[in-house]
């Protein structure tokens, strides 16, 4: 089930029931793309009708951001739980460890998809990491056929949004993976060069405050919070 938020869909489904609509998707080769939702992105979508189509078309639009779930609880909507990225990532990888589904990683400074690919086996003994690709490859056939060639089921792109999604969607008909999800900055948290927030801040949903107080130039960025939650009231 979906619920609109401001004109742009977001999913209403907790964890479990999304990893199982994703695994349902690679049994019957229905390519899907998974797409973070914040307030910031929404905001940014209402003057820029691309990224605004971009989200909609996603098959999956994850409510990763604690504005979103305020959001709905002012309109009284179903989204109950926040699904980050970076989490949802990290259980797509536990059930293609289960599963045998094959994972490929691509994006991120030379070096920062092998280390995260180490990682995440030495968190799930037996996952199948198709392949690894970094970033800054200029030849575009080259990264695609190298996708191609290692024939993974899930493919991560880490480029930051929406240049990781805009990339999957111009791709992805040529592209043997099923499932696509554009990751930001997980490889480099994975890798250890970039710290989360302690995980109190996380189950509270206040990374974003934790990472202010780390950057405060980030303020700018932070106030699409408050006047997102401003045009949520005035539309409800």
């Amino acid at each position: 089930m979906k619920e609109t938020v401001l004109g742009i869909q977001v999913n209403t489904e907790t964890y479990d029931e999304l990893i199982q609509q994703i695994f349902d998707r690679i049994e019957k080769k229905e390519k899907s793309l998974i797409v973070a939702i914040n307030p910031e992105k929404i905001m940014k979508a209402k003057d820029d009708p691309a990224l605004k189509k971009l989200l909609n078309e996603a098959e999956f639009q994850i409510p990763d951001g604690i504005g979103v779930i305020l959001a709905s609880k002012l309109q009284k909507g179903n989204i109950i739980e926040r699904v980050t990225g970076i989490d949802l990532m990290m259980r797509i990888c536990e059930e293609a460890a289960k599963r045998q589904k094959r994972v490929f990683l691509y994006g991120a400074k030379p070096g920062v998809a092998a280390t995260a690919a180490e990682k995440l086996k030495e968190l799930y003994p037996g996952i199948q990491i198709a392949g690894v690709q970094h970033g800054y490859e200029k030849d575009n056939e080259k990264v695609v056929a190298a996708i191609n060639e290692a024939k993974p089921d899930i493919l991560f792109v880490a480029m930051g949004s929406p240049k990781q999604e805009n990339w999957i969607n111009a791709n992805r008909d040529r592209l043997y993976p099923i499932i696509y999800q554009g990751v930001g900055g997980s490889f480099d948290v994975l890798a250890g060069n970039v710290k989360r927030a302690p995980e109190f801040f996380q189950k509270i949903g206040l990374e974003w405050f934790y990472r202010l107080m780390l950057e405060p130039k980030r303020i700018k960025r932070q106030m699409a919070l408050p006047k997102f939650l401003l045009e949520v009231l005035r539309n409800k």
